[in-house]
């Protein structure tokens, strides 16, 4: 069985074209450079400076830190230097052995690695102080462009390096890759796999060794071959335990490399090793299989030339499978497509992509624990229609990645503990309320919710209509994320947030003066006390009343309307254009007042006299309105106060503020059919900014 170090056959290199450019000149990586050449200077990027606070955000240097060119370093300094390959990553002063690991994984991976780090750049003819490397983020390449200054100590760069000191395309990439992060420190601590996605645009598997398979050789084996990026570690109880070594060499908390696979003849029985890379360059494993152990004296000198053993102290070293699965505790795969490893044959994957939020108030209704506000988050429609061939379910993997959250450390953000849930569709149109969820359990789900940038998962289900929720673990807790659906054939999906419904019905009539009831006489006469001589309310006229009457209205908070908000009643009641209310007008408006202050009554659950952002959204569907999530993020942050509670108030305006907006539109879109280009979702949206 050969081994296996790269992907096999030709391998292309991947065209740049396809990747955004970052740079706030908006100046692509040719531009700036050929703008150097023509000045006769070295570039020196604005963006991300050679000052501290490219460095760390929340420390100062323990060292005097100096900022140099690879020429300022070493007399010839090298891109690269008779290829790229794992030995040139040494890890430096910084905790991010997990980008080291995923690096060392990435030059195992030609095509990978000239897609990462472009050939088009060197010291050589050309060379401008300029370098360039893309990345890939939240669906779409990015081209990141750096200058060629280190952060140095006595003329030794501080961070990561080459174990050659005249190579250089490794540490200019991970400079690259604090600056997609914010910074240096920014890096501090991760895993493996989430680099290795960055890398590839990959999606991660994730096996625990203790449960792996039967025929975890072969997918190993396959991973490898297939050129997917694959890293290991020994899981930490506690932060005590973080790079503690274990009497066999290892490293608890940290992230390896698996750099090969293959099988030897041992004794008569074939033995399957593994070979792994620690990113430090030395402290290896020490056990059976190790370099200098008594087993490769059992082995010829033709077998061990062909698994390239070396005695030396460089990082890498061969175990017994049996041992890395007692010893280690997790393997990442990042698969370049999910093509399940476990198949013989690749295939062509169906993808689509939802990039959406959780807002705090409106979409982050946190997991299915949380029943009153878990129906509030996004929620996905998936079509599965056809059947995988020969098969009789449709598979399908579903990544959910929480996004910049590296880059918001330096704000106090964390990594989110995330999930989702996939819920058969009863059939009807629109989103599904509290009390579907109540009654009806979900048919797959993510493994688990956890605190892992992203969470992926391999599902079989029937035909059908879907209905798929992803969601923080805690609700009120705010991201952005994408959401990556995977299917062997096509599947129709969209977002239940991006539409709005809205069906406003005409105001009712009142009855003819002689035909009225005793009750409606008694509010002509409160009208008339109101109103004075000229039988007309003002808007100043209007927010007295309301003021004087809601105010003593039990089992209601309220404040005060504004005199704004009456201006609005009175624009959205004002048939006749005076800017005043009549009788009629101010009657309608009153049946709408006491139909609006019961339905606050029935959807302030917890009787508190306020309604939640998350009461408001059932609220204002029964008043008619249907909401997208962008909109009713808008009215969120106008109208509720910093606990997310609303008073009949602002009910009250959010409502009035709603239905002027809907009006309008119907009027606009029914004369100018051809002039009006925007939506209803659009129009009110602008509305509510203004």
């Amino acid at each position: 069985m050969p081994y296996l170090r790269l992907a096999p056959g030709p391998q292309e290199h991947p065209t740049p074209r396809d990747a955004r450019g970052t740079h706030s000149s908006g100046q692509s990586f040719e531009q700036l450079r050929r703008e150097c050449l023509q000045k006769g200077v070295l570039f020196e990027d604005p963006d991300f400076p050679a000052t501290n606070s490219s460095l760390f955000y929340s420390e100062r240097p323990q060292i005097p830190f100096v900022w140099k060119r690879p020429g300022e370093i070493v007399e010839n300094p090298e891109f690269i230097l008779g290829g790229a390959t794992r030995t040139d990553i040494c890890q430096g002063d910084l905790g991010d052995c997990w980008l080291l690991a995923a690096i060392a994984s990435l030059t195992l991976n030609e095509k990978a690695l000239a897609r990462v780090v472009p050939p088009d750049q060197s010291f050589g003819p050309g060379y401008a102080g300029i370098f360039h490397f893309q990345f890939w983020q939240h669906s779409e390449w990015l081209d990141v462009v750096v200058d060629d200054r280190l952060p140095t100590f006595r003329d030794r760069l501080i961070f990561l390096h080459s174990a050659d000191h005249n190579e250089f395309w490794s540490a200019l990439l991970e400079k690259a890759y604090a600056k997609l992060n914010g910074s240096y420190e920014a890096l501090k601590g991760g895993s493996a796999i989430e680099a290795m996605e960055d890398f590839t645009g990959g999606v991660a598997e994730t096996f625990a060794t203790k449960e792996a398979p039967e025929n975890f050789h072969e997918i190993l084996e396959k991973a490898l071959r297939r050129g997917s990026l694959v890293g290991c570690s020994i899981d930490i109880k506690n932060s005590a335990e973080s790079e503690a070594r274990t009497p066999f060499g290892l490293i608890k908390g940290h992230a390896y490399t698996v750099t090969g696979i293959d099988q030897v003849r041992l004794r008569g029985r074939n033995t399957d090793l593994i070979r792994v890379r620690n990113p430090w360059g030395q402290v290896e494993w020490n056990g059976a299989w190790s370099d200098s152990s008594s087993e490769w004296r059992a082995v010829g000198p033709a077998e061990q030339q062909r698994l390239n053993h070396a005695a030396l102290d460089d990082g890498e070293f061969w175990m017994a499978l049996s041992d890395f699965k007692a010893h280690f505790d997790k393997v990442e795969i990042c698969n370049l497509t999910p093509d399940a490893l476990e198949e013989d044959l690749p295939h062509k994957w169906e993808v689509t992509v939802h990039q959406g939020s959780w807002v705090r108030g409106s979409t982050a209704g946190g997991c299915r624990n949380f029943l009153d506000t878990f129906w509030t988050n996004p929620q996905i429609r998936l079509s599965l229609t056809e059947r995988d061939d020969g098969q009789g379910a449709c598979t399908l993997l579903v990544a959910l990645m929480q996004k910049d959250r590296r880059k918001l450390k330096r704000f106090g953000a964390n990594v989110l503990t995330i999930g989702y849930a996939i819920y058969q569709s009863p059939g009807k149109e629109g989103r599904l309320d509290k009390d579907f969820f109540r009654y009806h359990a979900s048919q797959a789900r993510s493994k688990a919710f956890v605190n892992l940038r992203e969470v992926s998962d391999r599902f079989q289900l029937p035909p059908g209509e879907y209905i798929l929720i992803p969601s923080t673990f805690e609700p009120h807790q705010e991201a952005d994320f994408c959401l990556r659906i995977f299917s062997d054939k096509k599947t129709l999906s969209r977002d239940l947030d991006g539409h709005v419904d809205i069906d406003l019905p005409e105001p009712r009539k009142p009855a003819p003066r002689d035909q009225e009831t005793e009750e409606e006489q008694q509010f002509r006469a409160l009208f008339e006390r109101v109103a004075g001589e000229d039988m007309e309310v003002t808007a100043e006229e209007l927010e007295h009343v309301l003021n004087a009457v809601l105010s003593q209205k039990k089992g209601i908070r309220f404040e005060k309307l504004s005199l704004i908000s009456c201006k609005n009643i009175v624009s959205l009641m004002d048939t006749s254009g005076n800017g005043k209310l009549e009788f009629e007008e101010f009657k309608v408006f009153w049946e709408k007042l006491k139909a609006w202050m019961n339905l606050f009554l029935r959807f302030d659950a917890d009787k508190s006299g306020t309604m939640s952002s998350y009461e408001l959204r059932t609220a204002l569907r029964a008043a008619g309105f249907q909401l997208s999530s962008r909109l009713l993020q808008l009215v969120v942050l106008r109208y509720a106060d910093p606990d997310l509670q609303l008073g009949f108030d602002d009910f009250l305006s959010c409502l009035v503020r709603l239905e002027n907006a809907s009006r309008v539109f119907q009027a606009l879109s029914t004369k100018n059919k051809e002039f009006l280009h925007l939506n209803i979702n659009e129009f009110i949206t602008l509305t509510m900014n203004i």
